[in-house]
């Protein structure tokens, strides 16, 4: 029988353990413990302060799933690690049926050597699950728009109740058309991986009734995967700033690492490196979905 500690006690030893650096964030003097703080926890979960002191204090005991999964990332958790924390929030883990948003400590040690490069991981509906902070400097912070929202695949067919995109200013692709098909062929495979997953088959039937053009890719019935694309971001305190946009897949999760970089020795590259001194200051660091 699981006692209602159980849950603080193993998130407490988990924060401990987990080095700042290991987690993208900046070296603090007159540290006395070499794990994370409760407040870092907080920021790198997208939960409040005050949850994860009652989560460890065992005044809460029953966090939701999307908390869970989100503590789970911030932790750097294994699979079978994160099958334990649901099961110690008396969770039913994922299955393999439904799409995941687990991020295993060894993804996260090659985005944290991936410099200063804006990324983003995606899950493999494109709902956007973590981002660094040179990504919410380039673009925007991912926190000010509602999680419901922060897919790309909505920011590529949008549907007028959606709102604002992931984005805060302008993104133009260079090929709009080839990124519309290769999202919706992408899409398409994602519902054969993963046929059981209620949110990609709600986020494809929001599709076709509100995007006639996403509708029309569907019908196509093509299979393939989004890898890469070029963009000018309109960044409101540098001006434009063209990106090349890469895309990675990890494994069997179907992962999406989203890079992008500038060409090195151009006035883009400038300006990307100026972008993000403008805005990392304010930036957030991974603020996960759930």
């Amino acid at each position: 029988m699981t006692t209602t500690t159980d849950l603080g006690s193993t998130i407490r030893a988990w924060r401990d353990r987990l080095a700042p650096s290991a987690a993208g964030l900046p070296a603090r003097h007159g540290r006395r413990t070499s794990g994370l703080r409760r407040e870092e926890l907080a920021e790198l979960a997208g939960v409040s302060v005050d949850y994860v002191v009652r989560l460890e204090q065992g005044r809460a005991t029953t966090p939701s799933a999307q908390v869970v999964a989100a503590l789970a990332r911030a932790l750097q958790l294994s699979t079978d690690e994160r099958d334990h924390l649901f099961r110690l929030a008396s969770l039913a883990p994922p299955t393999s049926g439904r799409v995941s948003e687990h991020v295993s400590p060894s993804v996260h040690r090659v985005l944290s050597r991936l410099g200063d490069a804006a990324v983003a991981v995606f899950a493999a509906d494109w709902q956007l699950i973590w981002w660094n902070r040179s990504w919410a400097a380039l673009l925007g912070d991912p926190a000010a728009v509602p999680v419901p929202v922060r897919n790309f695949a909505r920011c590529v067919f949008p549907v007028a109740a959606d709102g604002p995109a992931i984005a805060q200013w302008p993104v133009v692709v260079q090929d709009q058309a080839h990124t519309e098909a290769a999202v919706a062929s992408d899409l398409r495979r994602a519902t054969g991986r993963f046929p059981d997953d209620p949110r990609l088959a709600a986020l494809v039937r929001s599709l076709l009734a509100g995007s006639a053009r996403f509708a029309e890719l569907w019908a196509a019935g093509t299979v393939s995967a989004h890898r890469e694309d070029r963009k000018v971001v309109h960044h409101p305190a540098v001006g434009p700033v063209a990106v090349d946009c890469d895309t990675l897949t990890d494994g069997e999760a179907d992962l999406k690492i989203v890079v992008m970089t500038a060409a090195p020795g151009t006035d883009d590259e400038s300006r990307f490196r100026l972008a993000l001194v403008a805005g990392v200051q304010d930036a957030v660091a991974p603020s996960p979905t759930g």
